[in-house]
């Protein structure tokens, strides 16, 4: 599930096609038609699914067809992949255990958005990322895995952004092999 550009998915989707992580991705969900995510995912022929939240009058109707093609793809696992929509506990029970999110900070330091900039406020000289499995909570479920990123004295938020990015794309394929290796 994504809301944007879909670096994330198209990391996973590369790993997937290079033979380095025994996953299949059965569906791929975007609340923004125009989120770039979606047209890697028409490109690549995999089944792509546009359910804007903004055409439903509460997150309850939104969820509930969101939850219906999740349904229909059966997936082993719901992969948030810069999906910018909290999901409620109802859809959480659902899926209790099995949905995993990526953070661009070391859990539990500087949950939520805008983590980089936190980061760099409190200046910190380490932060990084974290997969974590998704519970009721922001940013709060159990870690999977974390890859460390140094600040730099010169970093902006740009900066800062785009090196832990980096260690994203190979912290969530890392991580989802742990999972395929159970």
């Amino acid at each position: 599930m994504l809301s944007g550009r879909g670096s994330n998915f198209a990391a996973i989707h590369e790993a997937i096609s290079k033979g380095e992580l025994d996953a299949v991705i059965v569906a791929v969900i975007s609340n923004r038609g125009d989120a770039g995510g979606v047209a890697r995912a028409q490109e690549w022929g995999l089944p792509a699914h546009v359910i804007d939240n903004r055409n439903y009058p509460n997150r309850a109707a939104h969820e509930a067809e969101v939850l219906r093609v999740l349904e229909d793809a059966r997936p082993d696992y719901v992969v948030l992949a810069g999906y910018m929509r909290l999901l409620s506990p109802s859809f959480i029970a659902r899926y209790s255990g099995r949905i995993l999110n990526i953070h661009p900070s070391l859990l539990p330091a500087f949950p939520g958005v805008d983590a980089q900039a936190q980061a760099l406020a409190h200046g910190v000289k380490i932060t990084g990322c974290t997969v974590h499995f998704v519970d009721e909570g922001l940013d709060s479920g159990p870690i999977l895995l974390q890859r460390a990123v140094a600040v730099q004295d010169d970093d902006t938020e740009e900066t800062l952004s785009a090196r832990i990015l980096e260690h994203e794309h190979v912290a969530y394929v890392e991580a989802l092999s742990k999972l395929a290796a159970r």
